[in-house]
């Protein structure tokens, strides 16, 4: 048996294989392919635009896929969301679906959309929105590159924007945000209800969470002399309490955390200060809570 598996192509690709290699997963693929190899067995994965990866899910083409909020909400897609994984192409930050016009636009609010041309790669997600806040507008799918068609083509644009240098860069002024997305891990109702996919699909969401929550986390060890470990307890951070262990030298303790990764610098210099001795610093692949 086994899993197939929708995979991001396009702007979260790179960023998704980066995380299935720390989850423990090899993935690759030609720049030709949409046929990525996997190092499971069990898994068959496929290269799908994230825009589509909600309707072969909901047609049972694959039995799971990662996807963001953001098409899952455009496509309406009925579909049971596994894990949510905070991360993005180019940072941990979410993405922002938002409503921009021209920073001169007369269009300052949703109010001000009254019959007003839209461009927009969320058509439906656009027009339900729009229904809500009781504006009648023509709403044109784009095939991306909104920015670009305000003034001349549109007078405003739905669009993401990850840190906004894009909206800035074409003199856009963000007016409403409809919806912050992250990908999600999705899989289709009959997926979830067989056994070995649903144990297949959590034991994959477990890993894949423990890979982003590791992200800029490191762990540090030392050899602590009993007589100093107050003094070094008080100035280590941990995601809860360091973990101390006995050494042959019955006066001295090793001592270990768990840290942000920015908080190193300053800290290791202030331990060597207050007497600890053998500090060692290593990356993380995974950290489940």
């Amino acid at each position: 048996m086994k899993l197939k598996l929708g995979l991001p192509k396009g702007s979260l690709q790179e960023a998704t294989f980066q995380m299935f290699d720390r989850a423990g997963w090899r993935v690759r693929v030609d720049s030709r392919s949409y046929h990525p190899v996997i190092d499971d067995d069990e898994i068959e994965p496929l290269l799908i635009r994230p825009q589509e990866i909600p309707r072969y899910l909901q047609d049972g083409y694959i039995d799971a896929g990662i996807t963001g909020k953001d098409w899952i909400e455009d496509c309406g897609l009925e579909a049971r969301e596994v894990a949510d994984l905070r991360y993005a192409k180019t940072s941990m930050t979410p993405i922002r679906i938002v409503l921009a016009a021209k920073n001169d636009s007369p269009v300052k609010s949703a109010k001000d959309l009254q019959d007003k041309r839209i461009s927009t790669e969320y058509v439906r997600l656009t027009k339900r929105w729009l229904q809500q806040q009781g504006v009648s507008a023509q709403v044109e799918f784009s095939w991306g590159a909104c920015e670009m068609k305000v003034p001349d083509l549109a007078d405003a644009v739905v669009v993401n924007t990850e840190t906004g240098s894009s909206l800035r860069a074409h003199n856009l002024a963000i007016i409403e945000q409809l919806l912050t997305s992250t990908p999600r891990l999705v899989c289709g109702q009959e997926a979830w209800m067989d056994d070995w996919k649903r144990t297949k699909i959590e034991n994959m969401a477990v890993l894949l969470v423990g890979a982003i929550q590791a992200d800029g986390l490191v762990g540090l060890k030392m050899n602590v002399e009993k007589a100093r470990l107050e003094a070094i307890t008080s100035i280590l951070p941990a995601l809860q309490n360091p973990t101390l262990s006995a050494l042959a030298d019955e006066n001295w303790v090793a001592v270990e955390t768990v840290l942000s990764d920015r908080q190193v610098r300053d800290l290791i210099p202030e331990l060597v200060r207050a007497g600890a001795k053998g500090i060692v610093e290593y990356p993380l692949n995974k950290v489940v809570f």
